[in-house]
């Protein structure tokens, strides 16, 4: 029997059963008011969360059952262009099928558009299960963010006309941002939107580049609706359909994800409607757009590393070298260890960000649909706000960076094995490159973190985590944690004290990596005070990281000007 990639992960169901989503899902589901409408909607937070149980066990079957066992004929197949026409590989075809017919495509719409209603944290989980099982699955499957923003900012003839298109599998999207000569520089976008008056009519013309799936059936493009602008203020966003003057002018031939068409578009003059106001499509949208996308790719992330740590260690329980098994190598089981580790430190990382995007999402409706603007409503969307934009962009710097060295660590335990296609390593290898790449590169992420790094989002949230009631080895470890906070904010206050615009932008990194560590640590101290058996989880990742965070200290605070100078020397500039 194939494994339920729900079921054999106990992790995911501790997350499930200790992330609060009691506020969530109250605000979710109108007090339990749905209930009275829809047969399917929960009447009670514990109907609700046994619900979520159901769905994951179900999705981890499939994960297990139909898409794992097909991931290695995908990536070989991968997809095709024939005559302008994309064809998925044979297996991600079936996949797509499977999760149709189990109702998986519509997992956050709203139930009146055929949706589950669901939160994102559930949906998060969903997509690392399907991302251990195919990551390039994923980037179909993650896509409903497409139809979110729909949701979010579209009118209501919009969302009766898409939404449930999307929730039903009938449409899928595709989120046409970047250019050639536009890439992480969104504001640079030249493909144009010209509005003809007397057909009452949008149209788009250019080109766009690398577009996860450029083939959908719908495409939300951002597009330069202002004659003359040249800056972000001057785009805005379109929702357009296939159609004949829209052609797929290639598929790139990547490294990795080769189940997903990357695809290369040209716009000629094609029919699209606004979505939402003019000139807010980078401002507002698309920001929103990619706060989930990062907390989809952080899920991709994750579900590779989950998949490389179990290759490595079903490989080294296996493989016998100089008469015993290599697991029992301290070289082999310190890196097997450190993988485990820091997959839970991921997770847990993960998790709570997305409970924050939850409340900040719950909220924001909320406020949105309200008769009467409650003020303390209106305060808890603004804090919630601004603790995920901090969040979101750390959770994906930390899980992409991660899920990169656990399926870099998954070959070194297979030896030259790992390196042949015989295993799925060197796939997983293939496949995790490009997470800290799309959707924004680590170092943009710590450009997005660090304003609210340095102004201490997370303090309170620190503040509350570093007094829970450990004891004995929990407690020392909270204190060598609290002492490295402090360390942190010493590096912080240097920074501003001290730096210039450019020694602030090389430390920039340096200080979200100090602030993940921090914040983690306390995090996994938490979870270790639900189940005394992840304080050595805890233990590992704090006592491997709490030097790390005194180094870092002592490198942010040694200088900026000299730092700087000696680095051009170095390069020659």
């Amino acid at each position: 029997m194939a494994d339920n990639f729900y079921l054999d992960n106990p992790d995911i169901r501790f997350q499930l059963e200790h992330v609060d989503l009691k506020d969530i899902v109250e605000l979710r589901e109108e007090d339990y008011k749905q209930a009275t409408e829809f047969a399917d909607a929960p009447d009670s937070l514990e109907d609700a969360i046994d619900s979520y149980d159901k769905v994951l066990d179900m999705v981890g079957g499939i994960c297990g059952d139909f898409i794992a066992p097909r991931a290695e004929d995908v990536d070989s197949e991968g997809a095709t262009l024939e005559n302008g026409v994309v064809s998925y590989a044979k297996g991600t075809q079936e996949n797509l099928d499977t999760l149709t017919k189990a109702q998986l495509m519509g997992v956050m719409l709203p139930r009146k558009y055929g949706g589950l209603n669901m939160p994102v944290t559930i949906y998060t989980m969903m997509t690392e299960m399907v991302s251990r099982a195919d990551a390039s699955l994923q980037n179909l499957f993650g896509l409903q963010d497409i139809a979110e923003t729909i949701s979010k900012f579209g009118d209501e003839d919009q969302k009766q006309r898409y939404l449930p298109r999307f929730a039903s599998g009938e449409a899928d999207g595709a989120m046409a941002l970047t250019e050639p000569e536009a890439g992480s520089d969104l504001q640079s976008v030249q493909l144009k939107a010209h509005f003809d008056p007397d057909k009452n009519q949008w149209y788009l013309n250019g080109m766009k580049r690398f577009i996860t799936n450029g083939c959908a059936k719908v495409q939300l493009v951002l597009a330069r609706s202002e004659e003359g602008s040249k800056d972000g203020r001057g785009l805005s966003m379109f929702v357009c359909e296939r159609g004949p003057n829209l052609v797929v002018r290639r598929i790139e031939n990547k490294l990795g994800i080769h189940g997903s068409p990357t695809c290369e578009l040209q716009f000629n003059n094609v029919p699209a409607e606004l979505v939402g106001k003019r000139k807010r499509g980078l401002t507002r949208y698309v920001m929103s757009l990619m706060n989930g996308a990062r907390v989809a790719i952080s899920g991709q992330a994750l579900g590779i590393a989950e998949a490389a740590y179990r290759e490595a260690l079903k490989y080294a329980r296996e493989r016998e070298q100089f008469g015993r098994p290599i697991i029992k190598f301290p070289a082999v089981y310190d890196m097997l260890v450190n993988s485990k580790v820091d997959v839970v430190a991921g997770r847990t990382l993960l998790y709570d960000t997305t409970k924050y995007v939850d409340l900040r999402d719950a909220y924001e409706e909320a406020n949105n649909h309200a008769e009467e603007r409650n003020p303390d409503n209106i305060a808890l969307e603004k804090k919630y706000s601004k603790i995920a934009a901090v969040l979101t962009p750390l959770a994906k710097a930390y899980c992409t960076e991660m899920g990169n060295k656990v399926a870099y660590d998954c070959i070194q335990v297979h030896g030259g094995t790992g390196y042949m296609r015989d295993f799925p390593a060197e796939r997983l290898y293939r496949d995790a490159r490009i997470t800290n790449i799309y959707e924004g590169t680590t170092q943009l992420q710590y450009v997005a973190a660090i304003g609210g790094v340095v102004q201490g989002v997370l303090d309170p949230i620190m503040d509350e985590l570093s007094h829970l009631p450990y004891e004995g080895k929990l407690r020392r470890l909270a204190s060598s944690v609290d002492i490295a906070r402090d360390r942190f904010r010493r590096a912080v206050d240097y920074v501003e004290e001290h730096s210039d615009t450019d020694y602030f932008g090389l430390v920039s990194g340096q200080l979200c990596e100090m602030q993940i560590a921090v914040f983690v640590s306390y995090l996994m101290l938490k979870d270790a005070l639900h189940d005394r058996e992840r304080a050595e989880l805890a233990e590992v990742f704090i006592t491997k990281n709490m030097p790390r965070v005194e180094m870092l200290h002592e490198k942010v605070t040694s200088g900026n000007v000299t730092v700087i100078d000696n680095y051009e020397k170095i390069l020659g500039v």
